[in-house]
């Protein structure tokens, strides 16, 4: 006997989205796209010139070593005051709480973009264990949606929030694939007109053009350089799931302790004692880790790999665990920055790790698996895991391996506390 389902009948019919309303929206698109990726390359850029003046013309002038024990020290707490002060007197005290943010979110009041990327600015040139990409999106939403509202009034207020945040993505990575992902992950579960590509149409022209803005200015790559692998077996397969299921437990490891090192910050009460703080520790995990273990991580994480071989196990999770605590510090204590470059470096270094545990363990499946936990862990984006991860193995073999490994890692993390808290400071879940 036939039994009648919901899913017995053919699925609903979604009508497309006619041509005359899509073609409006590539200018606006194209606009944002590349006024979005020149804010970020010009942030970019400020930060590593003032980065150079205070890590080399400054100590070199001094006599002092840039990367000297006492010299990170220094840097690293002086940079919890320049941004303690930014946050208490400056105008916009560079929006809500970090620790309560993560990528995109409602736009925030133009008045706050100052402040926001002076803090953002600041924490990226003084070494802080945090990425441009939280403050940089949130800046290009609020401009894009107080400029697009005054452009066209009847626009809907989400439009411009999607084309500045894919524009933004696909200037952070050079690429309009890890906008495309990002955004559709977002729109899966949010009704609206037309199809999902019809959604997508105009994200994806702002974060080509933020992508193609970037690559013909600035050259981003994150290629590793990885010996590729060509053939992947069982023993290769086995060895991924293991490592991003064991690398997102330890990016777990993060996740849980945010609460309660934001709440001892905390009862600080003032954003000149929890960032000064926040420095001084973050400036003794330097002095412990090293150079490579400061800054976003993406440069830093290429000096790892290319040494690929000549650390020692001692070392790399040294450099993997003081990251964590950096990374974990630095989300807690108010700077302003985002998560996804330094939780990539943790990955690195952790797969590196793995690798020098385990020889037999293919350099590209150890990394690039690792990359894949440890953001599945932080994130909570699986696209965007799996994209990063694929992308710094270079490798079209690893992608089936990365898309397997990434189910038994995602049922580690789910449901598990995320790296961002709710208004009571509780974990997100």
């Amino acid at each position: 006997m036939a039994i009648d389902t919901p899913s017995s009948g053919p699925p609903p019919h979604v009508p497309e989205t006619p041509l005359r309303i899509l073609l409006p929206q590539v200018l606006p698109a194209l606009v944002v796209g590349v006024l979005s990726s020149l804010l970020f390359l010009g942030i970019e850029w400020i930060s590593e010139e003032f980065e150079h003046v205070l890590w080399n013309t400054l100590p070199d002038a001094l006599g002092i070593g840039g990367y000297s024990s006492l010299w990170v020290i220094v840097m690293l707490t002086a940079t919890g005051i320049a941004v303690g002060l930014v946050i208490w007197k400056v105008p916009g005290h560079a929006g809500p709480d970090p620790s309560e943010t993560g990528l995109g979110g409602a736009p925030l009041a133009p008045s706050v973009v100052p402040s926001l990327l002076l803090a953002g600015t600041l924490t990226l040139a003084g070494g802080v264990s945090l990425g441009p990409e939280n403050p940089i999106i949130a800046a290009n939403i609020a401009l894009a949606y107080w400029l697009g509202r005054k452009a066209a009034p009847s626009s809907p207020a989400a439009f411009w929030v999607s084309l500045a945040a894919a524009a933004t993505i696909g200037a952070l990575f050079g690429t309009p694939v890890a906008a495309a992902l990002i955004i559709s992950e977002a729109l899966a579960n949010q009704p609206g007109p037309g199809s999902l590509w019809d959604r997508l149409f105009a994200p994806l022209v702002a974060g080509g053009t933020g992508a193609m803005t970037t690559s013909l200015l600035a050259h981003p790559s994150f290629d590793l350089s990885l010996p590729p692998l060509t053939d992947p077996g069982w023993a290769d397969l086995l060895a991924s799931l293991v490592v991003a299921t064991v690398a997102a437990l330890f990016g777990l490891l993060c996740c849980y302790g945010l609460p309660h090192v934001h709440r001892a910050f905390r009862r600080l009460k003032h954003p000149m004692l929890m960032l000064p703080a926040g420095g001084l520790v973050l400036g003794l995990l330097g002095a412990l880790g090293g150079p490579l273990t400061l800054f976003k991580g993406l440069d830093q994480m290429k000096e790892l790999v290319a040494n690929l071989g000549g650390w020692s196990s001692g070392e790399l999770a040294k450099m993997a665990v003081v990251k964590l605590v950096a990374l974990l510090v630095a989300a807690s204590c108010g700077f302003v920055g985002g998560r996804i470059f330094p939780a990539v470096f943790i990955g690195v270094a952790f797969g590196m790790l793995a690798q020098a545990l385990v020889p037999e363990i293919h350099p590209a499946v150890a990394i690039s698996s690792s990359v894949l936990g440890v953001l599945l862990a932080t994130t909570r984006q699986g696209w965007i895991s799996l994209f990063v991860a694929a992308v710094l193995a270079s490798s079209p073999a690893m992608l089936s391996l990365l898309c397997l490994a990434s189910l038994p890692a995602w049922l580690v993390v789910t449901g598990r506390p995320q790296l961002e808290l709710d208004k009571t400071g509780a974990s997100l879940r």
